[in-house]
This record gives C-alpha cells, structure tokens and sequence, in this order.
C-alpha cells in the first residue's frame, strides 16, 4: 500500500515545513535545558550517551553539526555551545570546526551540482537576489565571501551554496574557509557560552 499525500510540497516549501519544526524543536530544547540544565552540563547525561558510543559519539556530533549546515534545523550557535561545553574548549572546537567544515563543503559541491533551483529552495527571494549580485564581481566576490565569514550577522550557509555558483574553485573556496571559519567560530563559541551563563545567573 502507497501513502499518498492530498496536497503536494515542491522543495522549498518542504525546506520551510522542517525550517519551522526546527524552530519549534529549538525552542522546546531550551525550555528542557533551563528546567533540566544538568543534561547537558559536563558529566551530564547527553554526554554520558556520548560516551557510550564509544567512537561513534563523537561522529553523531560531528554529523549533527553538518546537518544543521545544510538543512537548518537546529541552529548552529546552539550546537556549538554544546559541543563546547560537552567535549571542553579544545576537543569541542575541533569536532565543531570539523562538523561546520565538511557542511560547507557538501553545500559548496550540492550547488554547484544543481544549480539555482536548489539554492533559491534554502532562502526567501529577497534574500537570495540580495546576496546573489555578488557572483558579479569576479575577485571581489572572494573577498566578499571571506568578510562574510569572519564578521556576524551574514548567512554563512547560504552564501557557501552561492560559492558553488560562481567560477570560484573548490580547492580555493577550502582556503578561504580554513582561513576565516575557525578562528571566529570559535571567538562566537566562547561570546556565547559566557553570553549564555550570565543570562542563566541573571534569570536564576
């Protein structure tokens, strides 16, 4: 027997669909994490399941943060605030850099296989012709590209698909991620996290 769905969903609107539960999800972890906030304190729980996978616990981590590069379901910030408090300081930056890392590549190599119709799925219209006009401008786009990565407040995701459209190379799209993502990934972790506990000392 063969589930058929009464209405049809083209790609964007399913990408909007998990979009919306991802926020939903997001807001219900942290309603759970403020009521239960030894889950996911060092020692915690979560970590213990971690553990308990033995290697795998690390990989499972490692893949959850290249899925939220590439479907944003969880977001990113919350991740790596995770990461950096499950694993400590230095393994939690390297299984957050390796996670965000390998999803910025697979979203640089999935749009350069198929093309605009899979970008523009991810974002509003307003958003993709906003940042789009940029393949324009030849070297300047790089330069673009790596200001975008090192300061906040741009769609880091997003514009790794629009690398894929342009003529930028992957082995220089790499360079230029290496270059930029870690060290201000890390900077954000850190603003976060502390952000995060005078909040939790505020609010206690």
């Amino acid at each position: 027997m063969v589930l058929r769905f009464p209405f049809k969903l083209t790609n964007k609107q399913w990408i909007q669909l998990v979009t919306v539960l991802g926020i939903l999800f997001s807001i219900w972890m942290a309603i759970y994490i403020k009521m239960h906030p030894s889950v996911f304190a060092v020692g915690g729980r979560f970590q213990s399941f971690l553990k308990d996978l033995g290697i795998f616990g690390p990989i499972l981590f490692i893949c959850i943060q290249v899925i939220q590069v590439l479907y944003p379901v969880i977001p990113g910030g919350l991740t790596c605030v995770v990461g950096h408090v499950l694993f400590g300081p230095l393994i939690g930056f390297v299984y957050n850099t390796t996670g965000i890392f390998l999803g910025s590549i697979i979203a640089f190599l999935l749009a350069r296989r198929y093309g605009q119709v899979f970008v523009q799925s991810f974002v509003s219209e307003s958003i993709y012709d906003k940042y789009i006009v940029y393949l324009d401008k030849g070297k300047m786009f790089e330069r673009f590209l790596a200001t975008a990565f090192i300061l906040p407040g741009f769609p880091d995701d997003f514009l790794c698909m629009v690398a894929g459209m342009s003529q930028m190379s992957l082995r220089r799209f790499i360079c230029i991620t290496l270059l930029t993502k870690p060290a201000t990934l890390y900077l954000y972790t850190v603003l976060s996290y502390n952000g995060l506990q005078m909040l939790n000392q505020f609010f206690s």
